[in-house]
This record gives C-alpha cells, sequence and structure tokens, in this order.
C-alpha cells in the first residue's frame, strides 16, 4: 500500500465514521445515503446484496430491515460472521445454479430488494474496467429479473462508458422508474455512479 493511499484514508472522514461507527466499510455510507433519498429499505423487507464482502451495505440492511427483515449476502469471498440475527451469507458464485438456489431457500420466496455494489478490481485501463463492471452490473440485473417482486427495486453500481447507455436501455425494459446518482459517499475521482431502479414490471 502506497503512503499516499494510507494518507488519503486517513484524512477520509467515511473511512473514519465507519471506524467510528462499527461499519465494515465506507461505502456503507454510500447505501445510507441512497437510502435516505429513494426509501427502499423498509421494515419487513428481504433484501439480496450481490458481492457482500466484507459486510458493511449488509450491516446497513440489517438495520433497516429489523427483526422481521431478512438480508442475504452473497460473495465469492468468506464475509466474516457479523453476529446479526438477521443476516445470512452465502460464499458461491452468484451465477452458479447451486448458489442460486441457497438464495432461493435462504429468502423463501420472490425477493423486495437487490442490491450490489459488486467490483472487480481497477486495472488503469479505462475501457476494460469499464466494461468489466458493465458485466458485473448485467449478472446482478439478471439475478434481480429472476428474483425480484413484482415493484421491487434494484440498486447496482456502474461506470459510464461505451456500454452504459445499452445497459440503460435493458434496465428501463424491466423498472418502471429509473435514476442514476452518484453519493456524496463516492469518492469524486471514482467514476462510479448508482442505478436506482423501482417498480419491477
Amino acid at each position: 500500500m502506497s503512503r499516499r493511499w494510507l494518507n488519503e484514508r486517513k484524512n477520509d472522514p467515511y473511512y473514519r465514521w465507519a471506524q467510528e461507527q462499527g461499519y465494515r466499510s465506507r461505502a456503507a455510507f454510500k447505501l445510507k445515503q441512497l437510502d435516505e433519498r429513494f426509501h427502499f429499505l423498509r421494515e419487513g423487507k428481504k433484501v439480496l446484496d450481490i458481492g457482500a464482502a466484507p459486510g458493511g451495505w449488509l450491516q446497513v440492511s440489517s438495520e433497516a430491515v429489523g427483526e422481521d427483515g431478512l438480508v442475504v449476502g452473497v460473495d465469492l469471498n468468506p464475509i466474516e460472521p457479523l453476529g446479526l440475527p438477521n443476516v445470512e451469507t452465502i460464499e458461491g458464485d452468484i451465477l452458479d445454479d447451486e448458489t442460486q438456489t441457497k438464495i432461493k431457500r435462504a429468502l423463501n420466496g420472490k425477493i423486495d430488494v437487490v442490491i450490489s455494489d459488486i467490483a472487480q478490481n481497477v486495472s488503469g485501463n479505462w475501457d476494460l474496467d469499464q466494461y468489466r463492471q458493465i458485466e458485473l452490473a448485467e449478472m446482478s440485473l439478471n439475478i434481480a429479473s429472476r428474483l425480484l417482486k413484482k415493484n421491487g427495486w434494484f440498486i447496482v453500481k456502474v461506470f459510464q462508458g461505451s456500454e452504459y447507455e445499452s445497459y440503460m436501455k435493458r434496465v428501463r425494459t424491466l423498472f418502471r422508474k429509473v435514476k442514476v446518482v452518484k453519493p456524496k459517499a463516492s469518492r469524486k475521482a471514482s467514476a462510479e455512479i448508482y442505478v436506482v431502479a423501482q417498480q419491477k414490471k
């Protein structure tokens, strides 16, 4: 890790607040800010978190849905236990039939909200990074189209680039309302934006 990166993290208020409030990542505040604006995380809802490690979005979702709700997090990497009774984690590839069967079993029916902050390591090649991110967003959209209830919500991270518009067309064919936003917690230098789609058709 470079000294510059360490200094940036040290001076990052969201990193500091995450430490103080017990969140596993600064990304928790991105989800908080999105939910404060759109109110998709509510008491008693069932939520699927794709690419859930290390668990910051799981923690925020758990708080929002309460004891009558359920949050299932899926990641290729193991997620350290959170000790939250309304959270279940699954280690596996979201594209595998076995993993999808585990998700369906855990959530026992259709899902209210699918959230996806999944990302690959940035290579520095913008075209390649954007293409890979859209691939991940497409994968998340496919899962959402199969598992979401009618009128459900879908929140996903994307990068703008050559494939962005065609991806957004696909999102709009599945959802009645679609917004694109950048939470304040996203770093200014980051190309990430979030698609917030509601009312699945």
